[in-house]
């Protein structure tokens, strides 16, 4: 991670599934303080905009130079910028940025970044949404968070993050129940007591398609359906139309 505010990382980088992945040198996470790399006495990382305005810009200088020492050191690496203008973060673009060796993810702040940083260092331009925040520190570690669950051996269970909400065909995730079996007059369905896992494999199945079709019918587009399950989300559409 590149950033003009490092302490920002502290907490979530020693924390929960992070913070274990890393103690088990599953991942290297490496926060790097571009002001490092300034090249005043002040350490100045941003300045006034060429052409008026309000806001300040990053420094080309400062942040080609640090992504061009850290290349220089290991692997080549990524180079993604967190910023709004960026292609939006998926479940696509986690499986992709989970299968290269290296990311250096470089956090955007004040106005933006000098558009030759874009041209001369960067290979992707990554959004977690369509909004603006700060920085780009908080996208950054939901793009860590995102990523490091596809590691293997990080969730204990290789196959538990297959089964999440758009890793199944595309669906949504199912329901899910734990104890006390009834709580507050509402009881957990009683096909998960029934120990037929095939079963039980079936109407989680059912529920994902329906919670979909209910919630984000706009991805079933793209999930990979039987005809007859594709008859059940039509179901929830027709309802939803009427």
């Amino acid at each position: 991670m590149l950033t003009t505010f490092p302490e920002m990382f502290d907490a979530p980088l020693g924390s929960s599934i992070m913070g274990r992945a890393r103690e088990s040198g599953l991942v290297e996470c490496l926060v790097h303080n571009i002001r490092d790399w300034t090249r005043d006495r002040h350490r100045t990382t941003d300045d006034y905009p060429f052409g008026g305005g309000v806001g300040m810009v990053m420094k080309p200088e400062p942040v080609c130079d640090a992504v061009r020492d850290l290349r220089s050191e290991g692997p080549r690496g990524v180079v993604i910028l967190t910023t709004p203008q960026g292609e939006v973060l998926d479940h696509r673009v986690v499986q992709e940025l989970a299968a290269e060796e290296r990311l250096i993810l470089l956090c955007g702040h004040y106005e933006g970044v000098d558009e030759r940083v874009s041209e001369l260092v960067v290979d992707r331009e990554i959004s977690i949404g369509d909004y603006v925040l700060t920085g780009g520190e908080l996208p950054a570690l939901i793009i860590m968070d995102a990523v490091i669950r596809f590691v293997p051996g990080v969730l204990g269970a290789e196959e538990s993050a297959q089964t999440d909400s758009f890793a199944w065909d595309g669906l949504l995730d199912c329901p899910h129940y734990t104890r006390p079996r009834e709580y507050e007059g509402l009881s957990a369905p009683e096909v998960l007591f029934s120990g037929n896992h095939g079963e039980i494999a079936k109407w989680r199945r059912s529920q994902a398609i329906l919670r979909t079709a209910a919630r984000r019918p706009d991805l079933l587009a793209g999930a990979r359906l039987s005809d007859e399950e594709r008859a059940l989300a039509e179901t929830v559409l027709r309802q939803e139309r009427d």
